[in-house]
């Protein structure tokens, strides 16, 4: 799926995200809360015009970092925005349940504002997928919509995200989905209202071996 949802919305993307949401106050939480340390190799799935991705590098630039998704036009634009921030990233073109990379691969892995865009079972499957490229250790941090809020917040959630994809981020079932698949105590972090809804901050870790 393109990054916008629409390949003709992709040149608005950046902008929408900067508009709505401050971008860089918006997930420089997520990167906080994972504790990367130097070495470490971090893994954005669903990485689109790859805004966490060079981020992540800017904010962590001894660790190694790399970019997923399947949209090759959104894969050219974070090439495009990388070298313009003069960090090094690696982009890759693949989905984020069938990762193309070998069992304990990395430390962390990030997900932003992708995962509603995933059915039940790719989900499911996405989650499992992490689970087997985390290291032992290792940890999974995902930052998406969340449990509706009251007033208009949650009036505009519900008008904008009605679609079946987004049921399961609506009704709180990510954390679930997590120990589904075995990964260690999945939790929400923390959440923020935007005028599209409430952005929930999750984790939870791959198990020590």
């Amino acid at each position: 799926m393109p990054a916008a949802g629409h390949d003709w919305l992709l040149p608005l993307y950046d902008p929408l995200l900067r508009w709505v949401g401050r971008e860089q106050r918006m997930k420089r939480p997520l990167i906080d809360q994972a504790s990367i340390h130097p070495g470490h190799r971090v893994l954005d799935i669903g990485c689109g015009t790859g805004s966490l991705t060079v981020l992540l590098k800017q904010v962590h630039p001894e660790a190694d970092v790399r970019g997923l998704d399947p949209d090759p036009k959104a894969l050219a634009i974070a090439r495009r925005k990388s070298e313009k921030a003069g960090v090094s990233v690696e982009f890759d073109r693949g989905f984020s349940d069938e990762l193309p990379y070998p069992d304990a691969s990395f430390d962390r892995v990030f997900s932003s504002l992708m995962f509603h865009h995933l059915s039940r079972d790719e989900k499911l499957a996405t989650l499992s997928d992490v689970r087997r490229v985390l290291r032992p250790g290792g940890s999974l941090h995902l930052l998406d919509f969340g449990r509706p809020g009251e007033g208009m917040h949650g009036l505009l959630a519900r008008l904008i995200h009605r679609a079946e994809h987004m049921e399961d981020n609506l009704e709180g079932r990510i954390p679930a989905f997590m120990g589904e698949v075995g990964l260690k105590d999945p939790e929400e972090i923390s959440h923020r209202n935007t005028i599209f809804g409430s952005i929930s901050y999750y984790r939870a870790g791959e198990p020590q071996a």
